[in-house]
């Protein structure tokens, strides 16, 4: 079986497809002094772009893992969640308190999802 990386860097590629599973890195937001719903928003157009490159959506989704810097913001984050996810279509999903790279991200997001 095929395995394709979309956008490779020296260190992750931000999405690898191996067979009909498409595997996509941790997204941060590109702006991030957003709050964490507006931080969260910004990494979930990210993702709808990355699944639409690999032959994915939303509907698609079969797991979720999220990663917020403190568990006092996890109903803003679910806000934005909740408005984005496609009903009927949730995946798996995990949401941990960690901290992120920089302390200037307040969410990270990894999605796994199948593909036509």
């Amino acid at each position: 079986m095929s395995i394709t990386r979309h956008q490779v860097g020296p260190r992750m590629s931000q999405a690898v497809v191996h067979g009909d599973t498409v595997y996509l890195a941790g997204q941060v937001a590109d702006d991030p002094s957003a709050g964490v719903k507006g931080q969260t928003e910004q990494v979930l157009r990210k993702i709808d772009t990355l699944l639409k490159t690999t032959g994915s959506d939303k509907t698609k989704l079969l797991s979720a893992t999220i990663w917020i810097t403190d568990m006092r913001s996890f109903a803003d984050m679910n806000a934005a969640w909740d408005a984005w996810v496609a009903p009927g279509h949730t995946p798996a999903r995990a949401t941990v308190q960690a901290a992120l790279a920089s302390p200037q991200y307040l969410v990270e997001i990894g999605i796994v999802a199948a593909r036509d």
